[in-house]
C-alpha cells in the first residue's frame, strides 16, 4: 500500500460512524475483494489499519486502495446485507465453498412405482420427506442403492418398458411394465426401505438372516453366500457410529478451529440419533473464526445440503442471527451431551486441521514463490489473477472453447467459461480469436473483471493473436503463451513480444503452469465431448458449418434426429440445404 493510499484511508476512516453496518474493501480496479460485518462500522474498518496483520489479512490490505461501507439499523440487517452482496460479488477473500463440493443424498421416488436414485442437487427436488443423507461420498450411496436393489424388486428404469426385462427374470423387479402390483406389497417395501435408510438396520438383517438359512437349507449355497456378504456390508460397512444420546435426535454439529490464519470446519450430521456422516473443510481466513463460520454455515446449506431440525455451533457464535436467517432452530449448547457433540466436532476440526497443516503451508509457499517467479520473468507489476484458454475440436471441425481462471493459483470453478465457436472456424487461431474477442469484449465493456494476466495454449501465433485483439479493444491486459516442444509437451513461456523464455521444469512455477494447462484442456474436452453425447442435437447442429437458425429447423422438420440426418447420402441433404453447404454438412457428419 503506497504512501498517498495509506494518508487517504486515514482521512476516511475519520468519517466512519459508529453504527452498525457491512463493509466493502476495494482494490486498485474498483473490484470489491472482501465483504464483511461489523457491530461497529469505525472500530471494525480501523483494526485492518492499524497494528499487525499477517498471512490472508495482511495479503488483503497490501490489495486494498479504497472502501465502501453501508449503514444498517441492526447487526442482524448487516449480515443479511453482508451475505447478499458476498453472492452477488464473489469476492477472492471472502470463504467461498468451491461449486463442485456436494454430498450425495438417496431419494425413494415418490412415484406409483417407487425408485430409488442418487442425488445431488436437493434444492431441486421437491420430494424432500424422502431424501436420506447426506452420504459421505457417491461410492457409499451407491453400494447402499444397490444393495437395496437386491434386496427389494424395486423399479429399475426411469420409464416404463413395453416389455419385462431382464431384472424381472433375475427377480429384482416386479414387473410394473406389465403387471398390476397390489398397493399393500408397495406400501411395505417403501416402509421397510425408509426405515432402514433412516438408521434401523434391525429389519432387514432379521430379513437377510432367515433368507440365508431357508437358501442354505435348500442347498443353494451360492445364494446363502451372497446373503452372508450382504449382512456383512451393512454390519460392518453401512452400520452408523451410535452416539449415546437416548433420542432420535436429528440435528447438524459445526465444530471449528483456527490456526495461523487457517480455519478448519467440522461439521457432523446425526439422523435419528446416529452419526450419519461427516464433512470437513480447512481456509485461509482474514476474520475472526466465528464470523467466518456464520457466512460458511450459509453458504454451506444454500449450496449443498438440506436443512436439519436443529443446528449445533459452539459457544462465541452468533446463532441468533443464523436462526433469524436460515428459519430453523440454532443452539449454542452449554452443557450436557450436545456440548459434548460440540466439543467433539471442534476436536476433530482441530486435528484435521494439524494433520493437514504442513501440506497445507508447503502448497501455499510454493503457489507464493511460482507467483513471484511469473511477476518477475514478465515484468508484471502484480499477479493473483489468472485467466487461461485451450480449444477442442474434431479433425479441424466442430470448435469449441474453455476458459478457466486461477486465483494466485488455485482454480476458481465458478468463473470457468465455456465458448461454443459461432464463426466457421477453419483453425485453432480463428477460434481463439473469437474466444479471445468474446471474452475481452465483456472485460472492455466492465461486466467482468480483467485479470492479471492471460494465458494462451500455443505459442507466437497464439500470442500475435491475442495482441490484435487487445489492440482493436484498446486494452492493455498482460499476455504470454505456453509452447510445447515437438514431443507435445510444454517447453518455454512466450512473452508479449513474441520472445521465448525458458523454464527450470523442476520448479514450482513450471509445475503449476503445467497444471494450469492441463485443466483447460481437460475443460475444453470435456464441454466438447458432452455436447457432443447423446441428446444434444440442438448444440451439435448449432457448431455445424453453414446452419443457421433457419437451416437447424428445416433439417429438424424434415429428419427429426440426428440419426437420420447421419443416415441420410448427400442427395438428400441438397435438397434442404444446397449442394454447397451439404457437402460440409455430410462431412462434418461423419465425424460426430
Amino acid at each position: 500500500m503506497s504512501e498517498e493510499t495509506k494518508a487517504y484511508i486515514k482521512e476516511k476512516l475519520k468519517l466512519v460512524p459508529t453504527q452498525p453496518g457491512s463493509y466493502q474493501m476495494k482494490n486498485k480496479d474498483g473490484v470489491i475483494i472482501y465483504v464483511g460485518k461489523a457491530k461497529n462500522l469505525k472500530n471494525r474498518l480501523k483494526s485492518y489499519f492499524t497494528g499487525t496483520v499477517t498471512g490472508k489479512t495482511a495479503m488483503l490490505v497490501q490489495d486494498i486502495v479504497d472502501f465502501e461501507y453501508i449503514v444498517t439499523s441492526t447487526e442482524l440487517e448487516s449480515f443479511i446485507l453482508e451475505i447478499t452482496l458476498i453472492k452477488k460479488y464473489n469476492p477472492k477473500y471472502n470463504i467461498l465453498l468451491k461449486d463442485d463440493k456436494s454430498y450425495p443424498y438417496i431419494e425413494l421416488t415418490n412415484e406409483r412405482y417407487p425408485r430409488l436414485k442418487i442425488v445431488r442437487n436437493v434444492h431441486r427436488t421437491k420430494n424432500k420427506n424422502r431424501l436420506f443423507g447426506p452420504y459421505p461420498n457417491v461410492a457409499a450411496a451407491r453400494k447402499t442403492v444397490n444393495m437395496l436393489h437386491r434386496i427389494y424388486p424395486l423399479r429399475k428404469c426411469e420409464n416404463l418398458k413395453k416389455d419385462l426385462c431382464l431384472y424381472y427374470h433375475l427377480g429384482e423387479c416386479l414387473g410394473y411394465c406389465q403387471k398390476e402390483i397390489p398397493k399393500e406389497e408397495l406400501t411395505s417395501m417403501v416402509e421397510e426401505i425408509t426405515s432402514f435408510l433412516k438408521g434401523n438396520n434391525d429389519l432387514i438383517i432379521k430379513k437377510l438372516t432367515e433368507e440365508m438359512q431357508k437358501a442354505s437349507d435348500s442347498l443353494h449355497f451360492e445364494r446363502a453366500l451372497e446373503l452372508k456378504e450382504m449382512l456383512q456390508d451393512i454390519q460392518v460397512t453401512l452400520t452408523r457410529q451410535k452416539i449415546d444420546l437416548h433420542h432420535n435426535y436429528h440435528f447438524d454439529v459445526f465444530g471449528f478451529y483456527q490456526d495461523n490464519n487457517y480455519l478448519s470446519i467440522v461439521t457432523f450430521y446425526i439422523r435419528e440419533g446416529l452419526l450419519f456422516g461427516k464433512s470437513q473443510d480447512i481456509f485461509t481466513s482474514v476474520e475472526d473464526a466465528s464470523e467466518e463460520l456464520l457466512s460458511y454455515v450459509i453458504r454451506f446449506y444454500e449450496k449443498n445440503h438440506l436443512l436439519p431440525k436443529e443446528i449445533l455451533v459452539p459457544e462465541g457464535v452468533q446463532g441468533d442471527l443464523l436462526e433469524q436467517y436460515l428459519g430453523v432452530k440454532v443452539s449454542v449448547p452449554h452443557r450436557g451431551d450436545r456440548k459434548k457433540l460440540v466439543d467433539l466436532a471442534t476436536d476433530n476440526a482441530k486435528i484435521y486441521l494439524h494433520e493437514k497443516y504442513e501440506n497445507i503451508k508447503k502448497d501455499e509457499e510454493a503457489r507464493l514463490e511460482a507467483e513471484k517467479e511469473l511477476q518477475r520473468l514478465l515484468h508484471l507489476p502484480q499477479l493473483s489473477r489468472i485467466e487461461a484458454f485451450d480449444n477442442s475440436h474434431l479433425f479441424g471441425t466442430f470448435y469449441v472453447g474453455g476458459l478457466v481462471v486461477f486465483d494466485h493459483f488455485e482454480p476458481n470453478k465458478n468463473e470457468y467459461r465455456k465458448y461454443k465457436i459461432k464463426s466457421e472456424a477453419q483453425d485453432d487461431l480463428g477460434a481463439m480469436r473469437e474466444v479471445l474477442y468474446r471474452r475481452c469484449f465483456k472485460i472492455y465493456m466492465g461486466e467482468v473483471t480483467p485479470p492479471d494476466l492471460m494465458i494462451l495454449d500455443g505459442g507466437e501465433l497464439q500470442v500475435a493473436v491475442a495482441k490484435e485483439v487487445m489492440e482493436s479493444l484498446h486494452l492493455s491486459i498482460p499476455i504470454c503463451g505456453l509452447k510445447k516442444n515437438d514431443k507435445h509437451k510444454t517447453s518455454v513461456l512466450i512473452n508479449a513480444d513474441g520472445e521465448e523464455i525458458p523454464m527450470d521444469k523442476d520448479s514450482n512455477l513450471f509445475l503449476f503452469l503445467n497444471k494450469m494447462q492441463e485443466e483447460v484442456h481437460r475443460f475444453a474436452i470435456s464441454y466438447h465431448r458432452n455436447i457432443r453425447s447423446k441428446g444434444a442435437l440442438s448444440s451439435v447442429l448449432d457448431l455445424a458449418p453453414g446452419i443457421g437458425e433457419v437451416r437447424k429447423k428445416d433439417l429438424l422438420r424434415h429428419f427429426g434426429s440426428l440419426k437420420k440426418m447421419k443416415e441420410a447420402s448427400q442427395e438428400e441433404l441438397e435438397e434442404i440445404l444446397g449442394k454447397e453447404v451439404a457437402l460440409k454438412f455430410f462431412e462434418y457428419l461423419k465425424e460426430i
